[in-house]
């Protein structure tokens, strides 16, 4: 047998030879032209936007970034207003706190002084009530002395209750200070 080898195959051998051979061409040729002109639609778009911001001054990363330094202004002024608001708040907390502390101290000065009158007032009371009997008992001592005594002597009679009744406030006053 002899080796056939491509050069000296006919070409009519091969059915595919023509469809391949013209269709490489024929697709060859086409993405080169369709990567072109898909280049060309990016650089002319590249190239609208570039233009459009140029003209309009305005561009979506710089407005981005002042939105961004805005918001970041605003929440660091927010930040410092309750940060002064806090402070003025411990500051009226602090007052109030001193002047209920004040108020209690009034307080009990008021209570430590109602207590000292109370006991005042129970020691007047009693002292009152033992003048209250001594008189009572004086007046008794009279009625009975008028009763007893007929006619006794005007300078007499004076001198005994005077000294009953300087006995009976003694008795009241010793009883007043050891009260």
């Amino acid at each position: 047998m002899i080796p056939i080898t491509r050069e000296a195959r006919p070409a009519n051998n091969r059915p595919d030879n023509d469809r391949a051979g013209n269709g490489r061409a024929r697709i060859g040729a086409q993405p080169i032209a369709l990567t072109a002109a898909a280049l060309c639609l990016v650089l002319a778009g590249v190239a609208s936007i570039a233009l459009w911001r140029v003209y309009t001054g305005t561009s979506p990363e710089t407005d981005r970034t002042v939105a961004a330094r805005a918001l970041q202004t605003r929440t660091a002024q927010a930040s410092e207003q309750l940060v002064e608001k806090t402070k003025g708040l411990e500051a009226t907390q602090q007052e109030s706190i001193d002047q209920l502390q004040v108020v209690q101290d009034q307080l009990s000065t008021v209570r430590r002084l109602l207590a000292s009158q109370q006991a005042d007032t129970k020691r007047l009371s009693e002292q009152v009530s033992g003048l209250t009997e001594a008189i009572d008992g004086l007046r008794q001592t009279f009625a009975s002395a008028q009763s007893s005594d007929p006619a006794p002597a005007p300078a007499t009679r004076n001198r005994s209750v005077r000294i009953r009744a300087n006995h009976i406030v003694r008795t009241v006053q010793r009883r007043a200070k050891h009260s």
